[in-house]
């Protein structure tokens, strides 16, 4: 086993967490840790509990974001005494924890650069996900499923809240459609690199012959709309449709029509709305989804009205951003980033931190290129 240079490394350490200190910008952080405090001490605050939550949620995602920044400046200056004392005793397991602090704080600073990363207007939002299949016919609808499955497991993994809000199962097996809320810190900024369209490769279990098969599936990740964005959409912009909720194979398991679909007249943007109890709170949830998807449709226009005076900026998507591959072989590859992984049980499992992260480095060269020329 090589010997680790502990000075050299233990620099590189402190040089990366000068950095992330400088772009989360500490001392701001704090400020507004003060203010929030400050506020979230007020005796009326509760009078309006929507804004209290607000506040008080901002609060503890500042308090850890900060906490979380000190701690492994804590952790490098451990990790130095550490080494001073078992290189001075000669101490070699002393040397052995050393070395694997070493690797688990590397590990922890590049997770936190990721998120320093997360700079765009609703990167700090909740998230609204919605999977559509594809072409495929039934395996693609069963993709869909499969997605949505991986995206609840790496939320459970993570410790973060969903909420699934409407589900369209499809007639033989899996689910046209579905729409889920991932509420944490950051979790737009986080999951909106996994927006696109996902492609898998299988033999298919619904081919009575066995052969291989090509699926598609959409997945959309909008910010969750906040009451200070202010998107008004007057009444007579807006259809709305209420229909019986629907299970798997079609089957009712309402017997009141408390589903609502609500239909953006202008835009031709549809949201359905069926696993609240109530059609009241049904097309409450539907409308704040349609208003989050008008807000990120405000900035994609906004944006490209920038990207118009800029000049031609080549920082597409493109029509399949990944590839699932069961058979001949297993492997998951990014198409963007070249990332992949072979443990394709893993990946659809929810082990996809490596996927999400190195999305979110190469958008922001794609940002950092676009700004450039």
């Amino acid at each position: 086993m090589a010997e680790i240079d502990f000075p050299a490394e233990i620099r590189a350490l402190r040089a990366t967490h000068d950095s992330i200190e400088q772009v989360t910008d500490v001392e701001s952080l704090r400020a507004e840790i003060a203010e929030l405090s400050e506020a979230a001490g007020a005796p009326d605050l509760w009078d309006d509990p929507s804004k209290a939550q607000q506040v008080t949620s901002r609060l503890s995602h500042r308090q850890s974001e900060l906490e979380r920044v000190e701690k492994l400046g804590e952790r490098i200056d451990d990790l130095e005494v550490l080494v001073e004392l078992a290189q001075e005793e000669g101490d070699p397991d002393s040397l052995a924890e050393a070395g694997r602090e070493l690797g688990s704080i590397r590990k922890a600073l590049e997770e936190l650069e990721v998120v320093t990363l997360l700079n765009g207007d609703y990167d700090e939002r909740d998230a609204v996900v919605t999977i559509r299949a594809g072409a495929g016919g039934v395996d693609a609808a069963d993709f869909a499923e499969m997605l949505m499955r991986m995206y609840l497991r790496w939320a459970e993994r993570r410790g973060y809240p969903t909420k699934v809000m409407d589900t369209s199962y499809a007639e033989e097996a899996g689910l046209k459609s579905a729409t889920f809320e991932v509420n944490a810190p950051f979790a737009y900024g986080t999951l909106s690199v996994e927006a696109g369209t996902h492609r898998l490769v299988r033999i298919s279990p619904f081919d009575n012959q066995g052969r291989r098969q090509t699926s598609f599936a959409a997945v959309e990740v909008i910010p969750l709309i906040e009451q200070t964005d202010h998107i008004e959409i007057p009444d007579n912009e807006i259809r709305v449709d209420v229909f019986r909720s629907s299970g798997p194979g079609g089957q009712s398991v309402n017997t009141t029509d408390s589903a609502v679909r609500l239909t953006h007249i202008p835009t031709g943007i549809v949201v359905s709305m069926q696993n609240e109890k109530s059609q009241i709170q049904n097309r409450a949830a539907a409308l704040r989804v349609l208003q989050s998807r008008l807000l990120l449709l405000k900035k994609e226009q906004e944006d490209a009205q920038k990207k118009a005076l800029a000049g031609d900026v080549k920082a597409s998507w493109g029509d399949q951003m990944r590839s699932y591959v069961l058979n001949p072989y297993q492997m998951v590859k990014d198409l963007r980033t070249e990332h992949e992984v072979g443990n394709t049980a893993a990946v659809l499992d929810g082990d996809i931190d490596g996927f999400i992260d190195a999305g979110i480095r190469w958008r922001a060269g794609q940002r950092q290129g676009a700004a450039g020329s």
